[in-house]
């Protein structure tokens, strides 16, 4: 029997899950690895640590599974998206930390960008705003020493998110290379081309020499070395995190989505293969198979999700348990006009505004400890509206939301959320989609699987039909917005 391995290297742990040819996991192996903060808002990992968790847990996984790597007939990665290494072509070795997507430290150089105003021709070039979160501006701090930018311009030093350091690991330094969903990531790359772009390695300071090749999301990568696992393993699939979520949801038709409901909340729809742009939220690509068109996507990032839940429960103590909230939740009829706008990093999508603060309004002598927590989940839910409401306004519609994260457990929430939509909310069997999506993604790439097969595979454990009134909705809706627009520039208005 043949099996699929997906290597799933994330922000805080590197994981590798061993799954059969129907997309059920049978091992997982987890290991964490440190994080590094120099400085106020700097966030850095450490390359080699990256590598050498991410290689002890596929041989775990391996062990867990009872199989040896010659049984596996293809491996698919996913990864943390917009981290930038940089790494000496002769020996491999790394010549800095890496710079991690949450690192702040180029917001000045950003904002100057802006100011000298380039954030139209990145936005309409990239389908990304002028942002540190992603990893142009990255590279230019590291550039900024002589040395390294000498070396680079020589053709000495190699660029990669973390995909392309784990691919030239992987193949012994064989392959330097990324995807189109990574390199979409990197305010470097032409999603209307499909190409790295001259004029924004010249805004950002770039060599061309520096950069890897762009290849196809599903496609052959090259092969892992025989002598790291046993086996030589043919490499299928390179996607980021949250595309790969999206594939392993299954979404493969314009207006399916996915939303992931962690700390915060990540919402992607795909948008098939045109360009689609909606105010508020990114344009970026979901995956390209083969020599197919390539496959678009609209993506929120909604700040604070499953983090509202934890603040009620550490902040507040309004619960010990953050399981206790849908229950707690679920003994009012309603929150009788109580909102909370979780804005405790500001709002993102479709808002970005770093001024917000948290608001708790409409209180009244009879609110108590359930109204709070109903309008917590609501918030999740109301946040995740708006992101889906900027999206249709680009010109794609929603057909079915599909979810997956800590908070999708909660039944609660996926009722308010199919009421808010007035769409049908669906939970997957398996809720590992991320590792799920690249395994799958290496199947269809060694021609084990394809697009429909996967589709008719994918199982709900349960689906949730709106249930509100248009009224009861829309007068949710109506307060939520009220709400918000109080809790907007918060932060701004008091320096002022």
């Amino acid at each position: 029997m043949a099996y699929l391995l997906a290597l799933d290297q994330g922000t805080t742990s590197s994981r590798a899950i061993v799954f059969d040819l129907e997309g059920r996991p049978l091992a997982v192996a987890q290991e964490p690895f440190e994080q590094f903060f120099p400085q106020p808002g700097w966030v850095e990992h450490d390359p080699m640590e990256i590598w050498h968790t991410q290689l002890a847990t596929v041989r775990a996984a391996l062990d867990q599974a009872g199989i040896s790597a010659a049984e596996v007939a293809a491996v698919g990665i996913t990864n943390q998206r917009e981290t930038v290494v940089l790494w000496e072509r002769e020996s491999g070795r790394p010549v800095s930390r890496a710079i991690v997507w949450q690192d702040r430290r180029t917001a000045d150089y950003t904002e100057k960008l802006r100011r000298e105003g380039h954030e139209a021709m990145v936005r309409e070039k990239t389908g990304l705003v002028l942002d540190p979160y992603f990893s142009a501006s990255k590279l230019a701090w590291l550039l900024e020493d002589p040395g390294l930018r000498q070396r680079a311009r020589a053709g000495e030093l190699a660029f990669g998110t973390i995909d392309s350091w784990l691919v030239w690991n992987l193949t012994g330094g064989d392959v330097h290379a990324t995807d189109v969903s990574n390199a979409s990531r990197t305010l470097l790359f032409n999603i209307q081309t499909a190409a790295w772009d001259e004029e924004l390695l010249d805004l950002f300071g770039a060599p061309a020499a520096l950069l890897p090749e762009v290849r196809p999301s599903i496609g052959l990568f090259g092969k892992t070395t025989a002598g790291l696992l046993g086996a030589e393993i043919p490499i299928y699939s390179v996607l980021g995190d949250q595309q790969a979520a999206l594939f392993g949801q299954a979404c493969f038709e314009a207006g399916m989505a996915k939303n992931t409901y962690g700390t915060g909340a990540f919402l992607v729809m795909n948008s098939g293969s045109e360009i689609k742009r909606g105010d508020g939220v990114l344009t970026t690509i979901a995956w390209q198979i083969g020599a197919e068109p390539v496959q678009y996507a609209l993506e929120a990032s909604i700040f604070i999700a499953g983090a509202a839940v934890q603040w009620l429960r550490d902040g507040l103590g309004l619960i010990k348990e953050s399981a206790e909230i849908e229950a707690l939740a679920a003994s009012v009829a309603d929150s009788e006009g109580v909102y909370f706008v979780p804005a405790l990093t500001g709002l993102g999508s479709p808002y970005w505004d770093p001024y917000a603060r948290g608001l708790l309004i409409g209180l009244t002598r009879g609110t108590g400890r359930a109204h709070v927590a109903r309008a917590t989940l609501e918030a999740i839910a109301l946040q995740t509206y708006d992101a889906v409401t900027a999206m249709e306004a680009g010109g794609v519609n929603l057909q079915t939301l599909r979810v997956d994260g800590g908070a999708a457990a909660n039944d609660l929430l996926l009722q308010i959320q199919a009421d808010l939509l007035g769409r049908t909310v669906e939970r997957p069997e398996v809720t590992e989609t991320t590792a799920q999506g690249a395994a799958m993604a290496a199947a269809v790439g060694a021609g084990l699987m394809d697009l429909k097969t996967l589709a008719r595979a994918w199982r709900a454990s349960r689906r949730f039909a709106p249930e509100k009134s248009t009224q009861e909705r829309s007068r949710l809706i109506a307060g939520w917005h009220k709400a918000v627009e109080r809790a907007r520039g918060w932060a701004e208005e008091a320096v002022e």
